[in-house]
């Protein structure tokens, strides 16, 4: 179901008047519709299947002579996102790291960003989030292992409340060899190595 933006514009009217606000005033009479685009764009991702940009695989054991086994880790850093938190319908917004270990096939790096992006594209919480996108590619590439390890700053936390400036929170899945402490943490540290 798409945001129903009609419908999102005039509860925001009705949000304006039970804030003490004027809905008809000059600096707010278009913020309805405008608060109903963005939500149309934030929550984008509620009807799309995140593993749809991961259908079309790579072979990385056949290929150009000679024929090779995957030994190592792809590994995508620094992947920028941003979601909408589902207790407060506030931003939270940081990098997600991708790391998998191929069985037979892996996907174009384009496509992990776009998991996240269609994940983080509904209500969340950056723990499911997180979750989410360990699944999703499992589920997809069938990899020996992978690890997905987020760092973002809520404005739950940032902006009301305690108000920690500063603050942000990081949530780490893993799956299949990954999931093991000890074969995660050479991912762990290049992770930490490439900063932001």
């Amino acid at each position: 179901m798409a945001v129903d933006r009609t419908r999102v514009a005039e509860l925001v009217r009705e949000l304006l008047v039970a804030i003490g606000e004027d809905p008809d005033r000059p600096g707010v009479k278009l913020t309805p519709q405008r608060v109903a685009d963005a939500y149309a764009e934030f929550f984008d991702g509620i009807d799309q299947d995140p593993g749809a940009p991961l259908a079309h695989t790579i072979s990385v054991t056949r290929g150009p002579a000679p024929d090779t086994l995957p030994s190592g880790a792809v590994m995508l850093r620094d992947i920028h996102f941003r979601s909408i938190c589902e207790h407060h319908l506030l931003p939270f917004r940081g990098f997600a790291h991708v790391a998998y270990l191929p069985n037979e096939k892996v996907v174009g790096l384009g496509a992990l960003p776009k998991v996240i992006d269609i994940l983080a594209a509904r209500p969340q919480v950056q723990e499911r989030l997180t979750e989410q996108i360990a699944d999703a590619i499992a589920e997809a590439l069938d990899p020996r292992g992978v690890l997905v390890v987020m760092d973002a700053s809520h404005e739950c936390v940032t902006a009301r409340g305690g108000r920690q400036p500063s603050a942000s929170t990081l949530t780490v899945a893993a799956r299949g060899e990954l999931a093991e402490p000890t074969a995660r943490a050479e991912l762990v540290a290049l992770i930490g190595a490439g900063g932001q």
